[in-house]
């Protein structure tokens, strides 16, 4: 297939592995995960997560190896954070071990599906309530369902690596307070309908959310700052996600050398600092996505010289080195399964 009639990559999140994992808690008492052909969940009418929301999941990678073997990135930091998602939306939650040999148990079953590098296996591990029971809306779920979906994955922002357009939005939270360090839909339902109108009305890629000017993050990813010496990025509190790429770059960049600050920054700082610095998205689907334009109050500012900066190219190919094996792995990140 030559490079003009090669297919298009699909969409991110579209395209699913031919199975999936599946199990059920009922009367206090955890089902065997099995694994099955990807088909739809019956689902209750009256099932708690249809009413009340309760639901949450977690989003990783696996990558396939030039030896052939597959490997996680960082596994069990994003089994605890799905295991402190759980506590906070009041869901019954499996236990790590369970939910670790079933994400296990289900990149092994898709094995012959994980595409090679620079592609990787999305994994989607979700928790939902399925007790069906309507007047349940201030009493926890008492069964859920647990399953692991996967899908092998290209770029997720269309176009690949490119330099975004973000709104600078000063006067509205992504989320609650108390729910931004949950990974749950809601928190990114609150955010779609600003973004959609940012898209419409701006042409941006994303909104950056800058509550009373303190800035965020966007609604589906972290958000920092860099330069030749120094990272800068919000300091973690209850308002935000605490992403693992998000930690994992900042480990990388203090191994780097570079200066790493955590501190609540605010959009004057932000856009004063535009024109001679990098910026960009992080996250598990976003990897490192670079910025190359804020706009605030109807005003574009151009972040450093407003394309794919070096920094960026740095931190991120210092960070893919290790998922994809071309670097060694000195923190313990990748599981070999």
């Amino acid at each position: 297939m030559t490079a003009v009639d090669k297919k298009p990559a699909a969409k991110f999140g579209t395209v699913f592995c031919k199975q999936m994992g599946l199990a059920n808690l009922k009367g206090g008492t955890w089902g065997e995960f099995v694994v099955q052909p990807t088909q739809p969940i019956p689902l209750h009418p009256a099932a708690h997560v249809l009413h009340y929301s309760s639901s949450i999941f977690e989003g990783l990678k696996a990558y396939r190896w030039a030896d052939g073997g597959v490997r996680i990135f960082r596994l069990e930091r994003h089994l605890e954070r799905m295991r402190q998602s759980a506590e906070s939306m009041c869901l019954p939650f499996p236990g790590i071990d369970m939910v670790r040999d079933a994400i296990i148990k289900v990149v092994r079953a898709v094995h012959d599906e994980i595409p090679h590098l620079p592609e990787s296996l999305y994994i989607r591990p979700c928790l939902i309530g399925t007790a069906p029971d309507i007047g349940a809306a201030a009493l926890p779920s008492s069964d859920a369902c647990l399953f692991v979906l996967v899908s092998p994955v290209g770029d997720y922002f269309a176009g690949g690596l490119r330099p975004l357009r973000l709104l600078v939005a000063d006067d509205i939270m992504r989320t609650t307070t108390q729910m931004g360090t949950v990974k749950t839909g809601g928190n990114y339902a609150a955010a779609l309908r600003l973004t959609l109108q940012a898209r419409k009305e701006h042409a941006v890629d994303q909104v950056l959310f800058c509550p009373g000017g303190d800035v965020q993050e966007t609604g589906a990813a972290n958000f920092m700052l860099f330069d030749d010496k120094r990272v800068l990025t919000k300091a973690l509190d209850p308002s935000f996600l605490h992403g693992v790429t998000r930690d994992s770059l900042l480990i990388l960049a203090r191994d780097m050398g570079y200066a790493v600050e955590e501190r609540m920054f605010t959009v004057d700082e932000l856009l004063e600092r535009a024109s001679s610095t990098e910026a960009a998205l992080t996250g598990t689907a976003a990897v490192l996505s670079p910025v190359g334009e804020l706009v605030f109050h109807g005003k574009t500012y151009q972040v450093g010289s407003g394309e794919v900066g070096p920094n960026a190219l740095k931190l991120r190919k210092a960070l893919t080195d290790i998922q994809g094996g071309l670097a060694e792995d000195t923190h313990g990140w990748v599981s070999k399964i």
